[in-house]
């Protein structure tokens, strides 16, 4: 049968070859029908022949059927046998097991007897702190009798004083706030109040001044903005430098950039606000008798501050919002009330390094441990599972080298570890010191379960000899442990393993560069000095390690490479013992010989190549021909005049390779080699035709996604490109430029290893020319290829729209080729560009160049994605991960969800919005930030999730609408008007209540309610005529931040038994101060719990679980009780719930309240 043919429709001849080829095919049937009619014929007569033999097979089944019986007797007397000597071992198991459980009931009895020990002195050492905290509580009784004598002789003095410093105080508090302006009176009414008067260290007998006021310190202050949410910017507090202001200075009239509505009340009754006064014991004697001085004076008494007062719509609002937020008695006071502590806010701009390498070192494995218990950072240390025991740990240390000296790469034994509690105290550990970690368990016998514990050793850290004796610190980054040996050469030991566990982390790519790919790796037999062991190996760069087993992270050792002979032997001395088909000799300089025992000969092959290209010393004589002829150009330094460049084998052709162009470890591998060359031809060879422009989209996914799979046709796919892409007369105009955009999709990914990386930058270099369209595509190639160095491998194949990119226009002419949409929630967005390796950080700060905001860490604004599949869910994006990835890893996962052709179009779309709200991000706010924090505080509002009456939700819409449609125009009422108009006002008015008023209120009315309601908004637009959309902003905010739980995160859950808030709904509330839980409707209080209280949370099951620790009653006491909650969430809320805890906890330090609770142990569920 011919194959069929079809002539292009355009072709003049297609009609009478299409007549021809059908008469053609028709004598080829009719043939067909005759050849097995005779074949029927044949078959018959085979038939009939086939019954005469019939007797003689039927003897033959016999005999062979009795062979069977005979093999399968033999059969079963194996399985007997093997059955036997099965039991034999049980036997000899179940003796061992008894001999084990004796020496754990041993060594238990040991402990028990110690622990013992030590409660006896425990309680000797609690007597002895009881009688001293008598001994304190005696001294301070005298104390104060004594203060007291001195304070009833200055009462007289003080309340003078007093009288005058509330006139000063109510004197600044009528003018305008200044943001350098610490006064006390600043503070809301509906933020708790929490004076931390301190002394001037300044006023002295010796140097009488005049009255000041006090200034907290710069802790103070910060904590007071934290607590505060004004939109004020934050006070600068000068005690920190020693200087003090007078209150007189205080009374400069500054315009503020936005008004807290407290203090209007405040300037137009002329009512002052209590607040605490100023202790009289913190008043200097002489400070009166200057007061006094000062005020005989003619003209000395300050002018009556003008009342500054705020327009009448202003006004409205403030009193709308005074009782329109529905607040609780008991708000974030709850934490203060509860172990309230003092946060040290550590902002955004800090280094990525300074803010994420505490929580890492100290509690990130919780996340990935067998419990999906997360542990706040210095809870407890960080979660290593481990389960080998402690038998069988190694005893000899392995070999870190092959220059003959042993080195101890691992270490165990027991250290003493001091301990941050209330006091300082050293606690005893096993510490166990295995692929380059250093883990510690409370007993030797603990080894078999999860640690107590993880000390970062990275090549940051540092290991030195303590100030005391036989004492060790180990510091990594902001954090430094000291441990503590029983002996001094155990101190040695200890020494000498750890310092050089970090010269290799420190040297070895595999610690500097974690995100290296291995040039190749596999299992292999290595022998030397005639002991074979089994390891896995892996070649980076001109170095050899060689590792226990896939998993470990730190190897057993390594092998230089450089200028070493790699060679194939067919028999050693030193493996005359071991049966293996391959062998390969690396002889290093001045070193003995080590052999590498290899399987397959495709294997050997691979690894030979590689050795040899590493160790520098085979180039050009080993590998394919195309290897070899590359290696010689290399050795020749890429000579342009060298003949080698016309060799056949590196130029373009049109036939299809029989063989790969590089090496492979496999036949698999070098079938798919054959296979993505046919590919290749396809997408150069084929034009590309617009409407049908998914063929090739198709073609160049199917072709990366392969050698992302199989990173060894990484090399291959290289080769086969620079070979098709070479310039020859013989190509079509679009072939060779269809060959290039291949080769521009493939750099953007990933790049090949050496020689081939150095062939690639000559290719690209030799063919870069602007005048001419296939030179920009070399050019283009050549700047994506230094990104791509720089920025690392790509984890996904191009997507749709970076192809359609590449194809459709030269990226040349755009240095970043890619642009997509960043959306804001006021309905506007921004059209970004990238290339294939920018990152989300470098997205994100192009971003923030082009709208005026801040960077990333200081406005605390991330940039989010929809979710693929269609639910209502947002991934925020980590800054190292790449855009380009993003969005193709949001493609594939939404062609698996949505089949079809009419989904191919889509893609992801981008939010840019604030992650999670601090109140010190308000200093230095833009107006850009500003007006996207209040479009995101209307979502919150219009969703239920903030406490807002129908009058203050009605004056927020009018705000926002304000903001959004400029001055409200009010239709013409009267003979002529037109009914137009009032159609379209009325449009716009329920346009605004759909945006801005909340979903629940409008809900809840009837036509006439909004009829009504529209007629109220009118009202309150109309009175907002000529504010600038800044204005409206400002006030839009400082309402808003009247509610304590102003940015924080709402999360909707149902508390488990045994709380007694069982099967009510809840808010579970994620913000600076820690978590809490509000009432569901009036979102109230019910609980709160600060993030140092926090022990564990995590998922448990289909629920959330949060472990608080309750305080024991002393805070001298070290006991502890714990809490645990649990709470009925969606698997989807639960982690983003579970996210948003941790990132809190990165950004905020805790390192100095942590330590105060003993290690938590894991929670049995």
């Amino acid at each position: 049968i011919y194959p069929i043919v079809f002539q292009h429709p355009g072709s003049p001849n297609g009609g009478k070859q299409c007549i021809a080829m059908r008469s053609q095919i028709l004598l080829e049937l009719k043939r067909l029908v005759i050849h097995l009619k005779l074949s029927v014929q044949w078959m018959e007569e085979r038939l009939k022949a086939s019954d005469i033999q019939s007797s003689d097979s039927e003897l033959q089944l016999f005999r062979r059927c009795q062979n069977l019986q005979t093999v399968l007797q033999e059969k079963d007397e194996l399985i007997s046998t093997l059955e036997q000597q099965l039991e034999e071992q049980k036997q000899n198991r179940i003796q061992d097991a008894k001999t084990v459980e004796e020496k754990a009931a041993k060594i238990k009895e040991w402990v028990m007897r110690k622990l013992n020990e030590f409660d006896i002195e425990n309680a000797s050492l609690r007597e002895i702190n009881q009688q001293q905290e008598a001994e304190i509580q005696d001294l301070r009784r005298r104390l104060q009798g004594i203060h007291a004598e001195k304070v009833d002789a200055e009462d007289g003095s003080s309340d003078e004083l007093n009288k005058r410093f509330q006139l000063q105080c109510l004197d600044s508090s009528s003018s305008s706030s200044d943001t350098n302006t610490p006064s006390p009176i600043l503070t809301p009414a509906l933020t708790p109040k929490r004076p931390t008067p301190s002394r001037d260290s300044q006023d002295t007998p010796a140097s009488p001044k005049q009255p000041r006021l006090r200034n907290p310190n710069a802790f103070t202050v910060n904590l007071a903005l934290a607590k505060k949410h004004l939109s004020q910017p934050p006070l600068y507090s000068e005690a920190a430098h020693g200087r003090t202001r007078n209150a007189f200075s205080m009374l400069r009239p500054l315009r503020p950039q936005e008004t807290d509505m407290d203090q209007e009340k405040k300037m137009e009754t002329g009512v002052r606000e209590c607040v605490p006064d100023v202790p009289p014991a913190e008043v200097s004697p002489e400070e009166p008798e200057t007061l006094d001085a000062s005020a005989a004076v003619p003209g000395s008494k300050p002018p009556t501050p003008p009342l500054h007062r705020l327009p009448s719509w202003e006004s409205r609002i403030y009193a709308v919002a005074k009782s329109g937020i529905r607040l609780s008695e008991t708000s974030c006071t709850d934490v203060a009330n509860k172990g309230a502590f003092r946060l040290c806010f550590c902002t955004y701009s800090q280094s990525f390094t300074e803010c994420v390498v505490f929580f890492s070192a100290v509690s990130l494995s919780s996340m990935t441990s067998e419990s999906d218990y997360a542990i706040p950072p210095d809870a407890y240390s960080t979660d290593t599972e481990c389960s080998e025991p402690e038998n069988k740990l190694p005893k000899t240390c392995s070999s870190s080298s092959d220059s003959g000296k042993t080195e101890s790469m691992e270490k165990s034994g027991y250290l003493l570890k001091m301990v941050k509690t209330w006091k300082k105290t050293w606690k005893r550990h096993w510490f166990v010191l295995k692929d380059g970690e250093l883990l510690y368990y409370k007993s030797p016998s603990d080894v078999i379960r999860k640690p107590q514990g993880q000390i970062e050793l990275n090549a940051c850290s540092t290991i030195a000899r303590g100030d005391g004796k036989q004492m060790l610190q180990v510091v990594t980054g902001k954090s430094v442990c000291n441990l503590k040996p029983d002996s001094p050469n155990l101190l040695e030991e200890w020494l000498r393993v750890l310092q050089s566990i970090l010269r290799i982390k420190a040297a070895s790519p595999l610690f500097t560069h974690p995100d290296t790919r291995p040039v190749m790796k596999g299992h292999l037999t290595k022998v030397k000095y005639g002991y074979s062991k089994h390891v896995w190996c892996e070649l980076f760069g001109k170095t050899l390690y060689y590792f226990r087993n896939q998993e470990d992270k730190f190897p057993l050792g390594q092998i230089k490479l450089w200028e070493a002979r790699v060679e194939e032997v067919q028999k050693s001395c030193d493996v005359a013992e071991v049966s293996a088909q391959y062998t390969l000799s690396i002889q290093s300089v001045s070193q003995d010989p080590t052999y590498l025992l290899i399987d397959s000969p495709h294997e050997k092959t691979a690894w030979l190549f590689h050795l040899s290209v590493a160790a520098g010393t085979a180039g050009g004589q080993v590998g394919t021909e195309f290897e070899q002829l590359v290696g010689k150009l290399l050795s020749i330094e890429g000579d342009p005049g060298s003949q080698l460049w016309r060799h056949p084998t590196l130029c373009f052709t049109k036939e299809g390779l029989s063989s790969p162009l590089t090496t492979l470890p496999s036949q698999a591998l070098q079938t798919e080699a054959i296979k993505l060359f046919k590919t290749c031809q396809l997408f150069i060879n084929v034009a590309i035709d617009t409407p049908a422009i998914d063929y090739h989209v198709t073609l160049a996914q199917c072709a990366l996604q392969v050698c992302l799979t199989h990173p060894e046709l990484q090399n291959e796919i290289y080769c086969q490109l620079i070979k098709q892409t070479r310039i020859c007369l013989d190509l079509f105009a679009f072939s060779g430029t269809q060959g290039w955009q291949f080769l521009a999709l493939c750099v953007g990914l990933f790049l090949p290893t050496p020689p081939i990386l150095w062939y690639l930058q000559v290719h690209l270099k030799r063919h870069g020319d602007s005048r001419t369209e296939v030179g920009k595509y070399a050019i283009y190639c050549q700047r994506s290829l230094e990104r791509t160095q720089q920025k690392g491998d790509r984890q996904a194949r191009s997507s749709r729209m970076e192809i359609l990119s590449i194809l459709l226009r030269n990226p040349y002419h755009h240095s970043l080729p890619f642009s997509v949409p960043v959306h804001f929630l006021n309905n506007t967005y921004q059209v970004v560009s990238f290339d294939a390796s920018t990152t989300v950080e470098e997205f994100q700060s192009q971003l923030n160049q082009d709208t005026g905001m801040r960077k990333t860490g200081q406005s605390g604004f991330s940039l989010y994605s929809d979710d693929p599949t269609g639910k209502d869910l947002e991934h925020c994006l980590q800054g190292n991960l790449k855009i380009c990835d993003i969005i193709s890893k949001w493609e594939q996962a939404s062609k698996e969800q949505h089949t079809g052709k009419s989904e191919s179009a889509r893609t992801v779309k981008l939010t840019y919005k604030n992650r999670l709200y601090f109140s010190q991000q308000m200093r230095g706010e833009t107006e850009r930030e500003r007006l996207l924090l209040a479009y995101q505080t209307n979502e919150e509002i219009t969703a239920g999730h903030f406490p807002v009456n129908k009058e203050l939700a009605l004056e927020m819409a009018a705000l926002l609408a304000q903001v959004d449609f400029g001055d409200f125009e009010r239709p013409f009422v009267g003979p002529g008007a037109s009914g137009a108009a009032q159609t379209k006002s009325n449009q716009t008015l329920k346009q605004v209540l759909e945006r801005f008023y909340p979903k629940h209120y409008r809900h809840a009315c009837t036509e006439e309610q909004m009829r009504y309601l529209c007629l109220l908004l009118s009202t309150r637009w109309a009175s907002l005529r000529g504010r600038s959309s800044s204005e409206c902003i400002r006030i839009y905010l400082t309402v808003a931040r009247k509610w304590s739980f102003f940015g924080a995160k709402l999360f909707e859950a149902a508390p488990a038994a045994p709380s007694p808030q069982k099967n009510m709904r809840v808010w579970l509330a994620v913000h600076e101060d820690g978590v809490s839980m509000l009432e569901f409707n009036s979102v109230k209080v019910l609980a709160s719990y600060a993030y140092k209280s926090i022990v564990k949370f995590g998922a448990c099951g289909q629920d959330f679980m949060l472990v608080v620790t309750l305080s024991s009653g002393t805070s001298a006491s070290k006991e502890k009780s714990t809490e645990k909650h649990l709470f009925a969430m969606p698997p989807s809320k639960v982690a983003l719930f579970f996210r948003k805890i941790l990132h809190v906890l990165q950004i905020l330090q805790f390192s100095s309240i942590f330590c105060i609770f003993e290690p938590f142990s894991a929670v049995t569920i």
